[in-house]
């Protein structure tokens, strides 16, 4: 029942729902901030929100925000609103709303439901930030988890082939396509199977999702010139995978990483953006395709990747590689700082 009560509850948070979270004795009720379209409800007169944003509003050290999404309460001004609520919420609309706060910290009411609320807006693909409501608050039965149930989700995700079929693709007129589908996720991973199977390791590539890289030729990341080079190669070997992963931006998802790209045009780089909108540097789950491999059969690989990081979480996950190639492309004037920052800040051999 994990996965269907958390399913309930993101569905929720995307819609403007409110949703419960107990812990122990402990409730907290919450609507993303993101989401709360009309007039803040009820008397709300606080926001759950990341370390990260508090450190940036002032409102803790730096130095305190060992996790950038660990949860802090703050105050709010009683003539509040959901756009002065949103405002808080969004780094990247600090240009335009410069003017916030003076803001304090309040105590958390239970600190596993603040962690599970956090988790949820990674799940949701939206800014960590809630406004607080009071547990007297009308919610549906549907949106009232346990925060046991979030911590339960990310365990969950277990995949089955849901179809495949024969696609002709450029590299591979005999190509074979697979989906992958999970009762916890709604989003399908994609496996595309290149050349004639044999017993030898495959060479393959895992790629991210990225929709302004692979559909609309950006010029900010390496992503689209990545996956063309990664099929060119796969294509000249015995046989190969390419694995695409439902997890755009590192698994912030779509919207916040367009906002991470607004605050990388205010000049912080792309672990900078990530952290200050109050994720993980990289949420990604290399366990999903961990587990395509296995139901592909492919349980020894050639890894093309440039990223140490990623070999490491396969391996953890069971996966054995056999060997690392190394994936180099151009870069350009718009993404030669986004290459030096995966050099330098992500340990990517370039």
């Amino acid at each position: 029942m994990a996965e269907i009560n958390t399913a309930r509850a993101l569905d929720g948070l995307q819609r403007g729902w409110p949703v419960r979270i107990t812990a122990g004795d402990n409730t907290l009720t919450l609507m993303a901030a993101e989401t709360a379209f009309a007039a803040i409800p009820g008397a709300t007169q606080t926001m759950l929100i990341s370390a990260a944003r508090a450190a940036t509003l002032k409102i803790i050290n730096q130095r305190d925000a060992a996790t950038a999404h660990a949860p802090v309460m703050i105050s709010l001004p009683k003539a509040a609103t959901a756009q002065y609520a949103m405002a808080i919420a969004n780094p990247a609309s600090d240009m335009r709303f410069p003017m916030k706060g003076p803001f304090y910290a309040a105590p958390l009411p239970s600190q596993s439901a603040s962690e599970a609320a956090m988790e949820l807006a990674r799940h949701a693909g939206i800014l960590p930030a809630f406004l607080v409501l009071d547990n007297g608050y009308n919610v549906p039965e549907l949106n009232c988890i346990n925060a046991a149930d979030v911590a339960a989700y990310a365990d969950a995700h277990q995949l089955v082939i849901a179809a495949q079929a024969h696609l002709p693709v450029s590299v591979d007129s005999k190509a074979e396509i697979i989906a992958f589908r999970s009762a916890a996720d709604h989003r399908e991973h994609i496996a595309l199977v290149v050349g004639n199977r044999d017993a030898s390791p495959p060479l393959v590539r895992l790629h991210s999702e990225c929709l302004t890289g692979d559909i609309l030729g950006s010029l900010k990341c390496d992503c689209g010139p990545q996956l063309d080079a990664a099929l060119t190669s796969i294509s000249g070997a015995q046989w190969g995978i390419l694995l695409y992963l439902r997890q755009e931006g590192r698994a912030i998802g779509l919207i916040n990483k367009l906002r991470a790209y607004q605050l990388q045009d205010q000049g912080f780089d792309t672990v900078e953006a990530n952290n200050r909108l109050g994720f993980a540097t990289d949420a990604r789950d290399f366990g999903v395709a961990a587990q395509m491999l296995k139901l592909l059969g492919a349980e020894q690989i050639r890894l093309l990747t440039n990223n140490p990081d990623k070999v490491a979480r396969l391996e953890e996950n069971g996966v054995t590689i056999a060997e690392r190639l190394a994936l180099i492309t151009p870069d350009n004037p718009h993404n030669k700082r986004y290459l030096d920052t995966k050099r330098d800040r992500t340990g990517h051999i370039l």
